[in-house]
């Protein structure tokens, strides 16, 4: 099961060696410190970004401090019912019951230990959680949460070495041997005791987009495009298992032509989404991920977010949606005929629309809506659908993350997570639930790590 042909000579040793420098690979590499392991971290990039710094930076957890002292009842078992029924059931239950029951142990040991200054998102929800568990950092964005693990990374001395891309993995039996990386002046062999796989998923493979997921390859690559999906070549390879290859993490709200994610808080607290028509077209409360289809579905593949200055305020926290503020994204207008002038919709369709938006009611689409209303000044902003992160990927053990084979058994010496690992998504898009990448990244990893050889 050697991908490449004879293994190389080697030109150095490490204990354990990890690929990817987002926040599944920094998490792995501070949880392998800590176990007192030689930890070296590769990074295809001049600096540690990934998909990690294109997200938000929330990560959901379940029973956590920062939820007991804003009065929040939860716990894992619930949380992992959520997941599952967002899934519809198609995730592997243990795995699913691994990231819920780890997933507070993991914020506050980077917390405490780390100095990650986390805290709870209290004043919205996500769709599909019945208790608010997003924890994030103060500016809640994904550029911070990457810049704070490298930092922890780097005050614990950890090795990161950046532009070197992993070219092919080198195994023996059901062990790995090294790796082949290509630096910027030539290939360089690396052997080790043990291997995590913590780069990213294939969404800037456009060839595997078309074949996985030929629903949503005409979407916007939001992604990292060093997501070229090496992982699931390699795993093809190596003889291991893959799952659920078809499923991903799409968003409806990205604003077009900026190219700026716009929280779905906007939505959440009682934004609607409109087409060029001036209508409604779904309910926008199922979330963020089936949002892609939907919109990309209609006229010219974009749509306008609709919501007011209220709901603006609170959006105001996300660092993303500042820098729509600033870029000229967001239109404000002061009643209904400027809001139809600011987004060229026809204004009579537009006011039926937003008189149809039941008031601490349910409308047609199914959605609820609470008591407080839409009101002058609205919002608006022009938005797209883009495809953010595959959620396929190699099949883990729940307990260490070690990839599965699939004549069956683990590879003895090989961790997968982040994007490299199968999440729990299900198969599609529409079991992603807000925070199943970061939860995936930050659990998995924490898990890989841990283990010893």
């Amino acid at each position: 099961m050697n991908d490449a042909g004879p293994s190389p000579s080697f030109d150095f040793e490490v204990q354990t060696l990890i690929v990817g420098a987002g926040a599944a690979g920094l998490t792995a590499a501070l949880a392998a410190h800590q176990a007192g392991q030689e930890v070296l971290v590769i990074e295809a990039d001049a600096v540690p970004s990934g998909s990690t710094a294109l997200s938000a930076g929330l990560i959901p957890a379940a029973g956590t401090r920062f939820q007991q002292a804003a009065g929040i009842d939860d716990n894992p078992a619930l949380f992992a019912t959520d997941i599952q029924r967002k899934a519809k059931q198609e995730n592997e239950q243990a795995l699913v019951d691994a990231m819920a029951q780890n997933s507070a142990r993991v914020i506050e040991w980077l917390a405490d230990k780390h100095g990650l200054p986390f805290s709870l998102v209290t004043d919205f929800d996500y769709p599909g959680h019945t208790r608010r568990r997003m924890h994030g950092l103060p500016s809640r964005s994904g550029r911070e949460l990457i810049d704070r693990l490298r930092e922890a990374a780097e005050n614990a001395g950890i090795d990161i070495v950046c532009n070197r891309r992993a070219t092919a993995v080198h195994t023996q039996a059901n062990r790995v041997k090294g790796l082949s990386v290509q630096a910027p002046d030539g290939v360089e062999s690396i052997t080790c005791q043990r291997l995590i796989l913590a780069c990213n998923g294939f969404g800037g493979n456009r060839e595997m987009v078309a074949r996985h997921m030929p629903q949503i390859e005409s979407a916007v690559w939001f992604g990292h495009d060093g997501n070229r999906g090496e992982a699931v070549a390699w795993a093809k390879a190596l003889g291991l298992e893959t799952r659920h290859l078809g499923a991903f993490q799409g968003h409806g709200n990205v604003a077009h032509p900026h190219g700026i994610l716009i929280t779905w808080a906007v939505i959440m607290e009682g934004g609607v989404q409109i087409n060029t028509a001036g209508q409604r077209f779904w309910n926008e409360a199922q979330g963020y991920s089936e949002a892609a289809r939907a919109v990309l579905a209609q006229q010219g593949g974009v749509a306008w977010t609709v919501f007011d200055t209220r709901i603006a305020a609170i959006a105001r926290q996300f660092e993303d949606f500042k820098q729509a503020e600033a870029a000229g994204a967001i239109r404000i207008a002061q009643d209904i005929a400027a809001l139809a002038e600011a987004t060229g919709v026809p204004e009579t369709s537009l006011r039926i629309t937003l008189s149809d938006i039941p008031q601490d009611g349910t409308d047609t689409f199914g959605r609820k809506f609470g008591a407080t209303a839409l009101h002058p000044p609205y919002a608006a902003v022009k938005v797209t659908g883009a495809l953010f992160h595959t959620q396929g990927g190699i099949a883990v053990d729940p307990l260490t993350a070690r990839a599965r084979l699939s004549s069956g058994g683990l590879m003895e010496n090989l961790h997968a997570t982040g994007g490299a690992a199968c999440g729990v998504s299900g198969t599609g898009d529409s079991g992603y639930l807000s925070g199943n990448g970061l939860l995936s990244a930050i659990t998995l990893g924490w898990l890989a790590g841990s283990m010893s050889n």
